[in-house]
């Protein structure tokens, strides 16, 4: 498919199971009727409600980056159309995806319920600041939507080893690897990014200060 060698081989999405996944998934089933001339643009696209649908390349990057593999258990925060949840599901993870839209999650189970996908995927509408703490820990967290700071309750359900891909930031944004390891969390700067905000939950101060304090690098 034009979409995986043009926009993400090139640009450094070497993971096969990544690149089988964004090459299987119709891409055109999540975005509107309206837009389908667009599905398989690197852009994103409006569905609605003041959401998008991210571009192709980010969603591979965040899923290489997460190093998602059979079986593991991912959290997807931001469910949207629930094309992020399809791609972790094809590769055999085990998602639980939460979304604060109603509409949007009751599309995306939709959705997904039709494409037959080897893992189904549970939608919940929750808040994605606080996550989802029953199925906890995660072997990887991606985020869909930018807070302006990283979610204490997101670091405490990572599994150690696991990774939390999220864009953080108000008008500049930042994509961070967040790993967590048995004394705490390091922390990579990916790349700028531009991300909905993330709504639903103000982060108290006090959070905002441990999460400051506890992630090195």
């Amino acid at each position: 498919m034009d979409m995986v060698e043009d926009q993400l081989v090139r640009r450094g999405i070497v993971d096969p199971a990544v690149l089988e996944a964004m090459g299987s998934v119709p891409r055109h089933a999540f975005v509107l009727a309206s837009d389908q001339e667009l599905a398989y643009l690197d852009r994103p696209i409006p569905i609605g409600l003041d959401q998008t649908i991210s571009q192709p390349y980010i969603v591979a990057l965040m899923t290489q980056l997460a190093q998602v593999t059979p079986g593991c258990r991912v959290l997807d925060v931001g469910t949207g159309s629930g094309y992020q949840a399809a791609i972790l599901a094809k590769m055999g993870a085990r998602v639980v995806s939460i979304e604060i839209l109603s509409q949007h999650a009751s599309r995306a189970r939709k959705t997904l319920e039709g494409l037959g996908l080897p893992m189904p995927v549970h939608v919940h509408v929750a808040d994605g600041a606080v996550g989802w703490p029953e199925h906890a820990p995660f072997d990887a967290i991606l985020v869909a939507a930018a807070p302006k700071h990283v979610p204490q309750a997101l670091l405490d359900q990572l599994a150690v080893g696991g990774r939390l891909l999220i864009p953080v930031g108000d008008i500049d944004q930042e994509l961070l690897c967040i790993e967590r390891t048995a004394h705490g969390w390091t922390r990579k700067r990916i790349t700028a990014v531009a991300f909905v905000p993330m709504t639903g939950t103000t982060l108290e101060s006090d959070q905002i200060q441990v999460a400051s304090q506890r992630i090195d690098g």
